[in-house]
């Protein structure tokens, strides 16, 4: 991928909310700032998030932060660290837990699939097993996430994401980029489409 700059926006299927991202990408590494809006099981929130790879889509850096729509309350924070060799701070501390994950996983948007989809490289029919320090929204917990993916195609447009242990999978259709286009029955992008 060369250098680009875009704007992404994402709705999920079902609960009312949007998805906008801006993404910088250059020889330095990945730029992503996110802003989400949802409705999840009858509560709002807002989300905010930045985030930091290395050149190879290794994360390096997420601030993430929810703000619940209407309390007035402060927004609660979170900020990981990688190191891209497997070593994890949350909230500036080690966490041993997550040694060895490679990748990020936000429960709350599709952009974080790219980030193992452009890391891994991989050529059509092969699979690779990460293990991803998966973030829950509202609540903000960590936890490591036994994972697989799939290139479907020799164009690149397809991958099948696998949740390992729980039975979860989706083949997700991608851009040129390795931006999700749809994630069933969870995301669907509605612009550029």
């Amino acid at each position: 991928m060369t250098d680009l700059e875009r704007d992404i926006y994402w709705s999920p299927w079902e609960d009312p909310g949007l998805e906008h991202l801006h993404l910088k990408v250059s020889s330095d590494g990945v730029e992503a700032l996110g802003l989400i809006l949802r409705m999840r099981e009858g509560r709002h929130f807002r989300c905010r998030y930045e985030l930091q790879t290395d050149p190879d889509w290794r994360l390096r850096q997420l601030t993430f932060a929810v703000m619940p729509a209407g309390s007035g309350g402060p927004p609660k924070r979170v900020e990981l660290e990688s190191d891209g060799q497997g070593n994890w701070r949350v909230d500036g501390e080690r966490r041993a837990d997550l040694i060895g994950c490679s990748d990020l996983d936000i429960q709350v948007t599709p952009f974080t699939n790219t980030l193992p989809i452009r890391r891994l490289g991989l050529a059509e029919g092969e699979s690779a097993e990460i293990s991803a320090a998966y973030l829950w929204v509202p609540e903000l917990k960590v936890e490591p996430d036994a994972q697989r993916y799939t290139r479907l195609d020799a164009e690149g447009s397809r991958y099948r994401y696998e949740g390992i242990g729980d039975d979860f999978e989706a083949d997700l259709p991608v851009d040129s980029d390795g931006l999700v286009l749809d994630y069933p029955d969870l995301f669907r992008r509605v612009w550029p489409i």
